[in-house]
């Protein structure tokens, strides 16, 4: 599954609200969001589903790498004695981390200076600059720099906007980030199908320079939108609200937020793996030949992404029903360690599949069981991460929290970059099991932050984690 997309919930003006059902009983400044989010999702996700498998197969063979400004300079200082397949799980790391660090920025110029709406086009015109210039070899490394730059002044200043199209009190805001959260669902679901499909079977730079062409759409559809979306906020307004003070106990639950970070990033790990080794060694393994032709191994991030999608709707009906039917339900720490357990049999499926592989290809049976598995893990976990960080954060400290909470998939990306070089050096089968010992720890780090520290930690108002 993807990274999580969760939005906190977020108060706003009143006067923001607007009394408009145009687009399914919301606003239709909704829908148009939403459009520009899945714009900017299908552009993001085209773009890591194809950039692992183009620089194993394409960029940094011999003949293509050399062109490539500064990438001499970052094997020398930065990645030493790292080739091929390792030097480009390790870029790979570097970038999808960083990524996880820009938005935080990005909130801060927008806040301070430049506005969300300005910010926000600044941001659409950088990320489509990357991807168009994902079609020079040479300019690759700034490629990804325009990329990382342009997500951070994007990412978190939409989501913001389809608060504002809300009242504190209208009730339609929770069902409005769902539907806001099925645009992007839809769009990761596609954009391997379209773009990887262009990349593999056509030609590497068709399917960034589709990235950059939705993209490119997106922008325009936001501009469209601004008749429809809510007038922004003078900057500075917030400094004008009082701000919460600590209170007794806040520092051991901060101390408790830092915690559970390591945890949750290792937890992640095999999630996060899913666009990097995973990849490589799923289109030199996998059986994806059928009646004579070969589908594009990017097609397996649309069916994680798919059977992600489903397992987010099918395990919150099922815990409703299992609430209804037993009386209690598993808290949000007890999810976590459900979800852990899941992500333990996933990891299994995978060494299951190399440890049957043979002398032949693998069939897609263990790793479609390793999606649907790991899904139902991901549906468990992410969901419920932040808000048990909002849970346990001091008041003073509940906006910074969500950074905070940000970090662990900063660091488990980091670490899918460096563990993902040891795929061409350590067997498959010690490979997967590197990840299940992964999931055990993170399993174990859960289970004891319930047991030992949860009853002490949490606030008095805030929802029990017995």
């Amino acid at each position: 599954m993807t990274a999580a997309e969760a939005t906190p919930e977020l108060d706003f003006p009143e006067e923001a609200a607007r009394d408009d059902r145009a687009f399914l009983g919301h606003p239709k400044g909704l829908g148009l969001l939403g459009l520009v989010e899945g714009c900017e999702r299908f552009s993001y996700y085209s773009m890591q589903t194809l950039l692992t498998l183009y620089m194993v197969k394409y960029l940094l063979l011999p003949g293509h790498q050399e062109g490539v400004i500064g990438l001499a300079w970052l094997k020398t200082h930065v990645f030493p004695g790292l080739e091929g397949q390792p030097l480009a799980s390790e870029i790979f790391g570097t970038y999808t981390a960083t990524v996880y660090l820009t938005p935080i920025l990005g909130g801060i110029l927008a806040d301070l200076f430049l506005g969300r709406r300005a910010a926000l086009i600044a941001g659409g015109l950088i990320m489509s600059l990357g991807h168009f210039l994902m079609a020079f070899e040479g300019a690759f490394l700034f490629a990804l720099m325009a990329l990382v730059i342009g997500v951070g002044l994007f990412k978190g200043n939409i989501a913001s906007q389809v608060g504002e199209l809300y009242g504190p009190n209208d009730k339609r805001r929770a069902m409005a980030f769902q539907i806001f959260y099925i645009f992007i669902n839809v769009s990761v679901i596609i954009a391997p199908f379209i773009s990887g499909t262009l990349g593999e079977k056509v030609g590497w730079h068709w399917g960034f320079g589709c990235a950059g062409v939705v993209m490119v759409l997106g922008l325009l559809i936001y501009l469209y939108s601004r008749p429809w979306l809510p007038a922004e906020t003078a900057r500075g307004d917030a400094s004008k609200q009082p701000r919460a003070r600590f209170e007794p106990g806040d520092g051991p639950r901060l101390v408790a937020v830092l915690v559970l970070v390591p945890i949750m990033a290792v937890s992640l790990l095999t999630n996060q793996e899913i666009f990097n080794a995973y990849l490589v060694w799923a289109d030199q393994q996998f059986q994806l030949t059928f009646f004579g032709t070969t589908l594009p191994t990017s097609w397996m991030i649309s069916i994680d992404a798919t059977l992600s999608f489903s397992m987010l709707v099918a395990v919150p009906l099922f815990w409703a029903w299992y609430s209804k039917r037993t009386g209690k339900e598993p808290d949000e720490l007890g999810k976590m360690v459900i979800g852990c357990a899941f992500i333990i049999g996933g990891g299994l499926c995978l060494y299951v599949a190399a440890a049957t592989q043979g002398s032949g290809k693998i069939g897609l049976f263990w790793p479609v069981m390793f999606h649907l598995v790991n899904s139902i893990g991901f549906a468990n976990l992410l969901p419920v991460s932040l808000a048990l960080f909002t849970i346990l954060a001091p008041r003073a400290l509940n906006a910074s929290i969500v950074g905070i909470y940000y970090l662990s998939f900063f660091a488990a990306n980091l670490a899918v970059g460096k563990i993902g070089t040891l795929l061409e050096t350590m067997p498959t089968t010690q490979f997967w099991l590197l990840h299940v010992a992964s999931a055990i720890a993170a399993f174990i780090g859960f289970a004891a932050f319930k047991l030992f520290l949860a009853k002490r930690l949490i606030k008095e108002d805030a929802p029990a984690l017995a």
